[in-house]
Formats: C-alpha cells, structure tokens, sequence
C-alpha cells in the first residue's frame, strides 16, 4: 500500500532533461542549499551512504569522490537514468517510491541517510522517517534539506500555519506540487521515529550567490527560503 501519492513523479519525468540542464549551476541550488547541507554533511569516506531522491546525480558524485558507498535512489525513472549515466558502476542506483517501504535495503545498512530538497513532496512523513531509522545504523545521521516552513506561508499567503497543505508552483522548468507543514510537525515526525535533532539551519546565500544573482541575494539575506536538519537515530522503538 502506497503511503504517500508519488506526487513528484509526473512533475519531474516532465521536466527531466531541463532540470537536469541546469540544476548543478542553479544559485539556490549550488550557491545556497548545496553549501549548507555540506556544512553539516559528517565524514563519509567508507561510509555507507544512502541518498534518497538523488536528481540528476550532483550529491551522489560528490559523496562518491569522497570515499562512500552510495546507493542513489530516486521515483522518477529518468532522474535515475542521469545518475547511472553519471555515476556508471561507482554507485548502486535505483527507483524507488518513498510511500512504499524501501524493501531494497535491509535493517541497519547505512551509515547516512542523506535527503536533499524532497521530505515537501510527500504529505505523511511519519513512515517514512521510520524507515530512515530502520535503515541506519545506531547513532546514523539523517541529514536533509527542505522548504523552509514560513517561507511557503509567506509566499502562498495560506490561511493556517499550522495545517499541511498541497501547494501548486510554476518553476522555470515546469509545474511543482509540494506540501508545507508546520516546523513542530517535522520535529515530531523526527522524533516519534526515534531521532534526535543535532542542528537546525537557516541557510544564508553565499558570496558566490550574490555574484550570480544579487537581486536573489539580497532576498534570501532577510527570508528564510530553506531548512536543513541532521538528525541522529536515537533509539531502537522496538516494544514501545
């Protein structure tokens, strides 16, 4: 039984190839989320590191050239494709639906689960982050990026903070549907799992940023656009 709706799948099998074209140079991208998620990224080398909804490639080549053992996964099949062709046999690389349980890994595999911009895609994150803590080892880190919770409230001037909504965007690449849900309720998705929250970032724009694009700059200078959190597996819930 499918959990979550794979609401990003049609999104991106649309936009694949334009994404694909420009995601590794995009500002928000490359200038702003990527810097801050390395920031908190731990020592990967010999690690075994899962990378969950891995685009077009750009982390699982990093953590590779730094000595991890990646398993790249990501639902949208020609998402996959680009990372095979990046990756070739330096990594494992495979579909996967996050609402389905991730029956390709068994218990306590990684070392890192590593989940960069794609946790609003889905509307329950209770089994999913479940299934983090079942795959990691004990005291695993789950590192991930997401939209920033006052940020979507801002911009799509909804009528409750504290509701979780499906949200429609138009990017430059294509249409988006995501959610947005309050902070409390990724924290206590976080912790009804069995993780503990080690650091929470609200990333600024890098100098670089402000080369680029310095209208966006000075943007996300004052608002807070994304959030990165690394959590470590705290405990086994098993008899709770």
């Amino acid at each position: 039984m499918t959990v979550n709706e794979p609401i990003a799948l049609p999104c991106y099998e649309a936009m694949a190839e334009a994404y694909a074209a420009a995601v590794d140079a995009k500002p928000f991208n490359a200038c702003y989320e990527r810097p801050a998620v390395l920031s908190l990224l731990p020592p990967v080398a010999g690690r075994r590191v899962l990378d969950v909804g891995c685009g077009s490639g750009w982390y699982a080549e990093v953590l590779v050239e730094h000595g991890a053992i990646v398993t790249a996964v990501d639902v949208s099949p020609k998402m996959v494709a680009f990372t095979q062709a990046r990756l070739g046999d330096r990594a494992r690389v495979l579909q996967a639906d996050l609402g389905q349980p991730l029956d390709f890994a068994a218990d306590a595999t990684f070392d890192l689960v590593l989940c960069p911009l794609v946790l609003h895609y889905l509307e329950h994150w209770e089994p999913i982050c479940a299934e983090f803590h079942r795959v990691l080892k004990d005291g695993g880190v789950l590192l991930f990026s997401t939209h920033h919770p006052c940020m979507d409230f801002r911009l799509f001037k909804t009528e409750s903070y504290f509701t979780t909504e499906l949200l429609e965007d138009e990017w430059s690449t294509g249409k988006v549907r995501f959610y947005r849900r309050p902070l409390t309720a990724m924290v206590d998705a976080l912790a009804q799992a069995g993780f503990v929250v080690e650091r929470l970032l609200e990333p600024q724009p890098t100098d670089d940023f402000r080369r680029v694009d310095p209208e966006g700059y000075e943007r996300l200078s004052r608002n807070p656009w994304f959030l990165v959190v690394r959590a470590r597996r705290d405990r086994d819930l098993t008899g709770l």
